[in-house]
C-alpha cells in the first residue's frame, strides 16, 4: 500500500511540474518521440532531444513517457514539452487530439508495441545509436512502417539477419547526433594525452555480453592513472552492472582508483564523467577505449585513434567483418600494458580502412548531411497515407 501511495503521490506531483513547464495554449503536435523505459535507460531518448528539436521547426514534437519517475529524470534538460501517458488511453487521446502524424520509438521496449496498434500516424523506429551489436538486428522491426538506419553497414546486417524483411522500410539517415558542434576546448594544455575509456555494460545476454568494465577495466585505469603523460576520463554505460554484480563492482572500483589519483595529483585533472551529452567527453579526448558498441562508432568519424577491448565472453557475437576487423583490439591479458599500446597507436596514421568504415556506417559525414537526410526522411514519412 505505501508503494502504491508513493506512486500515486509522484504521478500526481510529475503532472504539476508539467503542466507548469508545458506550452499553456492549446498546440497541436505533428510528432511525439514515445519512451516506456525507466530513468536507467533515459541515454536513449536524450541522445534524440537535438534532432527532435530541429524537426521540431518544421513538424511539432511532444516526448510522450510512460512513467513518472523517467518524466521527472528528463524534465529539466528535455527541450521539448513533456508529457506523462501512462496508459494506451493517454496516448491514443493525445494522438487523436493533436492529429499526430508520426510516432517515434528509440528501442524495442514490449510497451511499444500496445501504441503500434494506433492505425493513424507513420510508425518509426530510430535505435538509439549504430554498432556491430547483435542486438541491432531484430525481427521486432517488422512492426513499424519504417526503421530510419545509419547506412549501408546497417542495411546490410539487418537484411542479412532478419528474413522476409521489406527492404522499403529501412531508410538511411546517418547520425544526427553527431551533426552539432561540442563548444569544449580539449583539457590538455599541459601536455598530457587525454584518454576516454567508455565501456559498454554487460549485456542482457552471453551474445551480448560485449562490456570490459570488469575484464579490462581495473588493469587498465591503473595503469593509465600511473602514467603522468596520460589523462584519464572514465564513461561507462549508464546500465552497466545492472545484470551482472562484477561489472557495477568494477565501476565503483574504477571511481576509487580515480578520486585516489585526482588527491596525489590534481593537476591531472582525471575524472568520470557523469554528463548526460557523451560528446563532451569526446571532443576532450584525444584517443577512445571502448567496447563493441555505439559509442566505438559514434567515435570513428572524429578521425582520432580508437582501441577496442575484446569481449572475453565466448558467446559474444563478434561480426568477422565488422569494427574489430579494421580498429585494433585489447586483449584483456594485455590490458596493464595499455599506456604503451596507446603509444604505438598515437605513432601512426588512422588507416584507409578505417576510413572506409565511417562511410559504410554512416554515408556522408559532412557536418549538417545526416541532420538533413532525418529531416526529408520524415518529410517523405509523413506523406504516407493514413486512415
Amino acid at each position: 500500500m505505501a508503494d502504491s501511495a508513493g506512486n500515486l503521490f509522484l504521478d500526481k506531483r510529475v503532472r504539476r511540474q508539467l503542466s507548469a513547464r508545458n506550452p499553456t495554449t492549446p498546440a497541436r503536435y505533428e510528432a511525439v518521440l514515445y519512451f516506456a523505459d525507466d530513468p536507467s535507460s533515459a541515454y536513449q531518448i536524450r541522445q534524440w532531444f537535438g534532432p527532435m528539436l530541429k524537426l521540431s521547426e518544421r513538424h511539432p514534437v511532444a516526448v510522450l513517457v510512460h512513467k513518472a519517475t523517467t518524466a521527472a529524470a528528463i524534465m529539466e534538460d528535455c527541450p521539448l514539452p513533456v508529457y506523462l501517458t501512462s496508459g494506451i488511453n493517454e496516448v491514443e487521446q493525445f494522438v487523436s487530439t493533436h492529429e499526430v502524424r508520426a510516432v517515434f520509438y528509440v528501442n524495442n521496449n514490449q510497451a511499444n508495441f500496445t501504441v503500434l496498434r494506433l492505425t493513424g500516424p507513420v510508425h518509426i523506429h530510430l535505435s538509439h545509436g549504430e554498432s556491430d551489436k547483435v542486438s541491432m538486428a531484430s525481427n521486432q522491426l517488422k512492426a513499424y512502417d519504417f526503421a530510419f538506419i545509419a547506412g549501408e553497414a546497417s542495411r546490410q546486417r539487418i537484411l542479412a539477419n532478419v528474413p522476409r524483411l521489406d527492404p522499403t522500410k529501412l531508410v538511411e539517415i546517418g547520425r544526427p547526433q553527431l551533426d552539432d558542434a561540442v563548444d569544449n576546448a580539449p583539457n590538455n594544455d599541459d601536455g598530457r594525452v587525454t584518454v576516454l575509456y567508455a565501456p559498454t555494460w554487460e549485456g542482457d545476454r552471453d551474445a551480448m555480453a560485449y562490456g570490459s568494465a570488469a575484464s579490462h577495466g581495473p588493469a587498465l585505469v591503473r595503469a593509465l592513472l600511473a602514467d603522468p603523460r596520460y589523462r584519464l576520463i572514465f564513461r561507462p554505460h549508464p546500465r552497466t552492472g545492472v545484470r551482472l554484480r562484477a561489472h557495477g563492482e568494477s565501476v565503483k572500483l574504477i571511481d576509487s582508483l580515480i578520486a585516489s589519483a585526482v588527491k596525489k595529483s590534481p593537476d591531472a585533472v582525471h575524472y568520470r564523467d557523469h554528463n548526460h551529452d557523451f560528446r563532451g567527453a569526446m571532443a576532450k579526448a584525444d584517443i577512445c577505449i571502448c567496447d563493441i558498441s555505439a559509442m566505438a562508432m559514434d567515435w570513428l568519424p572524429s578521425g582520432k585513434p580508437l582501441l577496442i577491448a575484446k569481449p572475453v565472453e565466448p558467446a559474444a557475437v563478434v561480426d568477422p567483418k565488422g569494427i574489430t576487423s579494421v580498429v585494433p583490439v585489447l586483449e584483456a591479458a594485455d590490458a596493464e600494458r595499455s599506456p604503451s599500446i596507446l603509444d604505438e597507436l598515437l605513432s601512426r596514421p588512422i588507416s584507409a580502412e578505417q576510413f572506409d568504415l565511417i562511410r559504410h556506417h554512416f554515408g556522408e559525414t559532412d557536418r549538417g548531411a545526416s541532420t538533413q537526410r532525418f529531416l526529408l526522411a520524415v518529410d517523405r514519412a509523413m506523406q504516407e497515407p493514413s486512415l
